[in-house]
């Protein structure tokens, strides 16, 4: 077997680590560290998928001994059924990455979720959203830090922004850039009535210091001021919030979670550079639909996905027609097969132009 599924080409992926071993051992490699700790992020990345593809034929091997004895071994029966489970999902993540090939797409994170039209219910919903968006990290084994988070004037949030940190957390987010719609019995109406709320979910790739993204200070107008938090650690008793514009484009960045008014300021920096930078796509994008979720209104008929609580149960994304009945299951970040049919999708679309 020397392409399982074809997600793989080996013979171009031990090419492309001899390349990057040669880097590696050349005297002057770690003169820029920073430089030098992506390539060894990349040389990592391939190492794994090629140690993955390993292991898939591996367990394929297994599976066609232990398929031998399953008809007469109860046992063998019971490790056989593991081991395709186990195979099945480790085959779908592998499909998924295999659909990430974008420049950025193996990068971290940068999210912003944003209340929209539906007043406190649609700042429940994006408070909502937003911990379907943890969940999810969560359940991927992704690191995750909260940026800023604006509270809603009676629940929920106004705002959040959030690095995600993981191997191919920008391809896999990017999927959920756009509007998401809640249809559901409000909790905040006396009435108990019906209630619709939008609220949007903005992804951008996290830029490292090798790509160059052009700021002045003249650009710059920086604010500082106190924490809103709820409480807890991320309460500031100094105005060591920050907020920074960019005048230019108008391209607004808060951050108030860390330690310093110094910490927040280069942490907005890094906002900044990775919208910018999506910025600078969305240009040369600018004849295609593929950023086009991003920038409607976050209300009517500009929606990716529906989660429909009430008259009936049911997530369904407006782009590829995907649908499921087990809403409370999406809402605690089981959103995998949303994200990979998005992929599969875009990757026809492209396919197509």
């Amino acid at each position: 077997m020397n392409n399982l599924g074809g997600f793989f080409d080996q013979p171009k992926k031990r090419a492309e680590l001899e390349k990057l071993e040669a880097q590696i051992s050349a005297p002057e490699f770690w003169n820029d560290s920073e430089k030098a700790q992506k390539v060894v992020q990349q040389r990592s990345r391939i190492e794994k998928a090629l140690s993955q593809q390993e292991n898939f034929e591996t367990a394929v091997s297994d599976a066609e001994v232990l398929f031998e004895f399953a008809e007469t071994d109860a046992s063998s029966l019971n490790e056989l059924q593991s081991l395709i489970a186990k195979l099945e999902s480790e085959t779908a993540e592998a499909e998924t990455q295999s659909l990430l090939s974008g420049e950025t797409d193996a990068n971290n994170a940068i999210c912003s979720v944003q209340s929209g039209a539906g007043g406190t219910d649609a700042q429940d919903w994006a408070q909502m959203l937003l911990r379907m968006y943890l969940r999810w990290a969560e359940r991927k084994g992704f690191k995750v830090e909260i940026l800023d988070e604006q509270s809603g004037s009676e629940a929920g949030i106004k705002s959040a922004t959030f690095r995600v940190e993981g191997e191919y957390a920008y391809g896999l987010l990017s999927a959920e850039a756009g509007v998401h719609r809640l249809v559901r019995i409000s909790p905040f109406n006396s009435g108990g009535s019906r209630e619709t709320s939008f609220a949007s979910m903005f992804v951008s790739p996290e830029i490292d210091e090798n790509i160059e993204i052009d700021i002045q200070d003249k650009d710059l107008r920086v604010d500082t001021y106190r924490s809103s938090g709820a409480g807890g650690q991320h309460v500031n008793v100094t105005d060591s919030a920050v907020r920074i514009t960019h005048l230019p484009t108008n391209i607004v960045v808060t951050c108030q979670n860390q330690r310093s008014q110094i910490q927040n300021r280069a942490v907005a920096m890094q906002v900044l550079r990775s919208k910018l930078y999506e910025l600078e796509l969305a240009k040369r994008l600018a004849d295609s639909a593929d950023l086009e979720a991003t920038k409607q209104d976050i209300s009517f008929g500009s929606q990716i996905r529906n989660y429909v609580l009430h008259p009936y149960q049911l997530v369904k994304d407006t782009r590829t027609k995907f649908e499921r009945s087990d809403v409370e299951a999406a809402l605690d970040g089981d959103i995998d097969e949303f994200i990979k049919e998005f992929l599969l999708f875009r990757k026809g679309m492209n396919g197509k132009k």
